[in-house]
Parts: structure tokens; sequence; C-alpha cells
């Protein structure tokens, strides 16, 4: 009997048979795994509390050889309760988690761990802006697809700064110059930095909030590109 403890973040909860859930979590060592918690659903059920959505818990399971694993016990150890506060952190958050379980692999995903555990911390302090979490959690998992554009560069290839202000060319995929553009080389900045960077360090860029609702057209556009089947299903 193989015994083994992680720390987890569930991805998606399933109702099975009477009073049993299939639980999927993202764990940091393991990558994504899927167990059976057995009578999670009875009132008196020591499981119930670590297997709460916008959680790091603390799972303990049992592999099996051939069947599916099952859940023993759980420890919450960090809820990020604030967010269901929010109907927008709501939205967001539901989102990462669909995002999450639609694009990793069972038994990978490692990678993937500290971007989502990032993106709900930073969901969860209301001082920081949701559409900073969101748009660094979007470049962060398009960035390990490896989807993220150069853009270092404009079409013709120069050097970002070069010139005052940019549009965006979405078939191009590019920066253009263009006078009075709605993007500087400060917004590009921030876009790579997105892609790199956890949101709970981004906070402290100033006008950051302004920065993101103007890249934020940009960004969804190029989520919605390369994660189409995650965001329509």
């Amino acid at each position: 009997m193989n015994n083994l403890a992680t720390s987890g973040i569930i991805l998606r909860r399933i109702e099975y048979g009477e009073a049993d859930r299939i639980i999927t979590f993202l764990t940091a060592e393991y990558g994504k795994m899927t167990a059976i918690a057995k009578g999670v659903r009875k009132q008196n059920s020591k499981l119930a509390g670590g297997v709460e959505l916008f959680s790091v818990s603390e799972l303990h399971f049992i592999k099996g050889r051939k069947e599916i694993d099952t859940l023993v016990s759980t420890r919450l150890q960090k809820h990020f309760g604030s967010i269901v506060k929010d109907v927008r952190r709501t939205e967001i958050g539901f989102l990462m988690l669909k995002v999450a379980y639609k694009t990793i692999e069972d038994g990978a995903g490692q990678e993937y761990y500290p971007v989502l555990e990032d993106g709900l911390s930073a969901l969860n302090e209301l001082s920081i802006p949701a559409v900073l979490s969101e748009l660094s959690f979007d470049m962060r998992v398009l960035q390990l697809l490896g989807h993220v554009p150069k853009f270092n560069v404009d079409q013709k290839g120069d050097a970002i700064g070069e010139a005052d202000s940019y549009q965006f060319d979405f078939d191009l995929v590019k920066f253009i110059p263009a006078g009075g553009g709605l993007f500087t080389k400060n917004h590009v900045k921030l876009l790579r930095l997105l892609a790199h960077n956890s949101p709970l360090t981004l906070k402290a860029v100033q006008n950051v909030e302004q920065y993101c609702d103007d890249l934020a057209p940009l960004v969804r556009h190029l989520a919605q590109q390369y994660l189409p089947i995650v965001l329509q299903t």
C-alpha cells in the first residue's frame, strides 16, 4: 500500500454515488491528481473541511494500482476566503481553476502550482487589483505553454521604446509605432513582466491597475486564441 502526503489546491469536485466525491487537485510534488473522497458528503465527514475550493490543503491518500487513488485524511492549510466576497474575483478564481484543470495532464503540471497559488493568493488580497491577478495568471500560463510572443521589438524589428507610443496589431501579433497610440514602453515592459512574475510582486509597480486595464483586451485576446477549448467549455 503506497501512502502519500502532499499539499494541494482543489481544482474540481464531482459528486459520486450517495456520499462520495471525485476530487481533482494540483500539487507541487506530483502535479495534477484525482482521488475519491469516500463519505465526504456525510454530515460528520472528517474529509470535508480539507477539500474546499479556493484553498490549499494537506492531503493524505493511498495510491491505487489500477483503480483511482483514495483520500484518507485532509487538513485545511490556507483558505482564500476573501475571493468569494467579490463577484468579479470569484469569476476570475473559478476561471483559474478551470484553466488549470483543462490545461494540465494527469500526473504532470507541477510547474503550474506556484502560478495558481500566486493567482489565488493575489485575488484574496482585496488591495491588489483583480485585473492584475487575472492578467498575470493568463500570461504565466501562456508562457508555460510557449505561446507568449516576443514583445521586445515592434513589427519592423526595432526595439520597443524607440517610439513614443504604439498600437497592437492582432493579426501580426506585434506592436506598431503609432502617434497617440494606447500603449507606451511602460505597458510593454509590464506585459513582459506579467509572463514571469507573481502579481504579489507586481502590485508595487506604479500605476499598475491603469496599465493592466489598458492591457486587458490584448491579454484576453491571446488567451482566447491559445486557450479556446479551455475558455469556451
